[in-house]
């Protein structure tokens, strides 16, 4: 019987279902910049090392993490599976101390100082762990932390019950959850290499108009499945967004919660 880890594999990381312009241009225009509240909420873990010298961003997107983890390095690169993000980055990012280039997360390639601090931000459900772990393990310094990070939207809003009754009895059964690996490292499975040493829940806000909200969700995987599998148009997507939207926006600005995680690693000597 295939899990659901070998369509994750499968479909995911094979076929980079996130490699196509409208996507990457998504990640870059669309996306709320909550990775630099992440940031500052780890600086305090590593005040005495700041600035880390060179940092590695997995799975770096359209460049907003990156960006974020640059706020505490001196140098960052920025690794993705998808060229179509990898330019996007490469076109905004286009400064000395930062780096792209395109490559699997079990594929970051050895640099000539190793990386004294990783961040993979929305990642580890779509790659093979133990590869991962092995690879980071050879292109880290000892005792460099691993910060693996996500936030995703909820089915809340501030103040919007009639959100709520959207997002779990319209949105989910019309854009189901493809299929991805979300089982938690426990420290049995990836010792000795590296070491838990803090994980925190977090909840983050942030403020949409309807056009807004809706072309950010155009960038969800949810959505993304739908439209590169030819089962809906991305103008069919945006016609039933707006439609049923409109009763929960009414013409306001609405603010969308999001819960998320901040796992720390520190890689063993």
């Amino acid at each position: 019987m295939k899990t659901a880890s070998f369509y994750v594999r499968i479909y995911f990381m094979d076929n980079k279902l996130f490699n196509s312009k409208r996507i990457a241009s998504g990640y870059a225009n669309d996306r709320p910049w909550l990775h630099k509240s992440v940031i500052e909420q780890i600086k305090a873990d590593f005040a005495d090392k700041i600035p880390f010298q060179n940092g590695l961003d997995v799975g770096c997107g359209a460049g907003l993490s990156t960006k974020a983890l640059k706020l505490i390095c001196n140098k960052v690169t920025g690794t993705d599976i998808s060229e179509e993000m990898v330019h996007i980055c490469k076109t905004q990012y286009d400064a000395p101390e930062f780096t792209f280039y395109a490559a699997k997360a079990e594929e970051t390639e050895t640099a000539q100082i190793p990386y004294d601090i990783v961040t993979a931000a929305g990642v580890v459900d779509w790659v093979d762990r133990d590869r991962f772990l092995a690879n980071m393990k050879q292109v880290m310094s000892p005792n460099a932390p691993l910060i693996i990070y996500d936030f995703w939207i909820s089915d809340k809003m501030l103040g919007n019950s009639t959100y709520t009754d959207w997002y779990q009895n319209q949105y989910l059964a019309k854009f189901p959850k493809p299929p991805r690996n979300e089982t938690v490292w426990e420290q049995k499975d990836i010792q000795p290499d590296f070491f838990l040493i803090k994980q925190t829940m977090c909840e983050m806000k942030y403020e949409f108009d309807m056009d807004s909200f809706i072309r950010f969700m155009m960038t969800q995987t949810n959505i993304n499945s739908k439209i590169e599998s030819g089962n809906m148009t991305e103008e069919e997507v945006h016609g039933w967004m707006r439609q049923t939207l409109i009763p929960i926006f009414q013409g306001q600005r609405q603010t969308l919660i999001f819960d998320g995680y901040i796992r720390i690693y520190v890689r063993g000597t």
